[in-house]
């Protein structure tokens, strides 16, 4: 991503962009709210550049930190982004898997420390905070014959001592089967792909979590649409063309998760 690029005094062409088009957005669809967030900020300057960009929220991932310097950088973006009018997402607890450059070797995440939350939101000022209980990025969650499990657990001592504050999950793709088969019927090769349940993420937001991060569901559908498009149209090489199967299936998957999963459907 072009958010990712080294830092200079100039914020990258597509946080730029990003601002303007949220703004375009919001005086032609005035009665749609809005929202531009950016996810797993590496650092104060990236999110600095989002928060000046125009984004209306931003995560800074300091996860990977040791439990002071987390609050150290946690705080420093809050109090940046809230004289700016801008919310911001921490995170305590590591999920395995890939997302964006945030590489956790499977063994090596960690779930978040119920005892820690209390301290931890009340001395960054986040607005929202991610916590890890079992669900990992990508599209390869568990092994086959694995039963997913999530701690759910933590998640209830967690809204305990935080009873009304958001919390986040992150790595939530079910890795819905009918994608994957028309990729796999289609010249694909994923196999033994494994989500996260659906049910299970109804459960959790019908708890304190107030926002569920699917993006591998969304990686499958696009994928889905262009293979089904392309093995029946070999000869085709313009990308409007098999990008708007892509897409078709893509609004399909955004659809099916607000009406039947998450429970946000006429919430805007």
């Amino acid at each position: 991503s072009l958010i990712k690029n080294a830092i200079t005094d100039e914020p990258p062409l597509s946080v730029r962009e990003g601002g303007m088009i949220r703004k375009g957005y919001n005086e032609e669809l005035t009665n749609i709210p809005i929202a531009l967030h950016l996810d797993h900020g590496a650092d104060f300057e990236i999110c600095k550049q989002c928060i000046d960009g125009g984004f209306t929220s931003v995560m800074i991932d300091g996860s990977h930190l040791p439990y002071e310097e987390n609050i150290e950088l946690s705080k420093r973006v809050a109090d940046y982004a809230h004289e700016r009018g801008c919310v911001v997402e921490g995170e305590l607890g590591t999920l395995a898997g890939i997302e964006d450059e945030v590489v956790v070797e499977s063994g090596h995440e960690s779930y978040t420390q119920p005892e820690q939350v209390e301290d931890f939101v009340k001395r960054t000022g986040v607005d929202s905070l991610a916590i890890a209980i079992g669900t990992s990025h990508g599209a390869f969650k568990f092994k086959p014959g694995q039963k997913p499990q999530l701690r759910f657990d933590i998640l209830d001592e967690v809204s305990k001592r935080l009873p009304g504050f958001p919390i986040v999950l992150h790595g939530a793709s079910s890795v819905l089967p009918n994608y994957v088969e028309i990729i796999n019927a289609n010249g694909g090769a994923l196999k033994d792909a494994i989500g996260i349940p659906e049910e299970m993420l109804r459960q959790a937001a019908r708890s304190a979590v107030c926002k569920i991060n699917i993006d591998s569901d969304l990686r499958l559908g696009l994928t889905a649409g262009i293979r089904e498009h392309m093995f029946a149209h070999p000869d085709h090489f313009d990308p409007r063309q098999y990008l708007t199967d892509g897409r078709a299936y893509c609004k399909e998957v955004v659809a099916h998760k607000i009406k039947t999963v998450l429970g946000s459907e006429g919430k805007a």
